[in-house]
């Protein structure tokens, strides 16, 4: 068994490289999102209750698929059904100092 003396140059340049690949995986596009989610998983990351999921699906604003009882929404349409209501926000009489240019 050969031993093998590590120097605080090969340490430095360990680092240094372990530094850039962190850099390079944190720079990286992030993984892809699931295309189809759950009426669970719609719920939390809109942070609304089950009847509302349900009136949004009955009013004709979510669509869904329904596969053997089970409700999946495409995330590719939420996206779209929440940049159509997106909403300018507007400067009033009554808004922030620091909103108001």
């Amino acid at each position: 068994m050969a031993v093998e003396i590590i120097t605080r140059e090969d340490l430095n340049e360990f680092r240094s490289l372990l530094l850039t690949d962190l850099k390079d995986m944190f720079n990286s596009k992030p993984q892809q999102q699931k295309q189809w989610l759950k009426s669970s998983e719609v719920r939390k990351l809109l942070n609304i209750s089950p009847g509302t999921l349900q009136n949004l699906r009955v009013n004709g604003t979510i669509t869904y698929t329904k596969v053997g009882g089970i409700l999946y929404y495409s995330s590719s349409d939420l996206e779209k059904v929440l940049e159509e209501n997106k909403v300018d926000a507007t400067v009033t009489l009554f808004s922030p100092k620091w909103l108001v240019r």
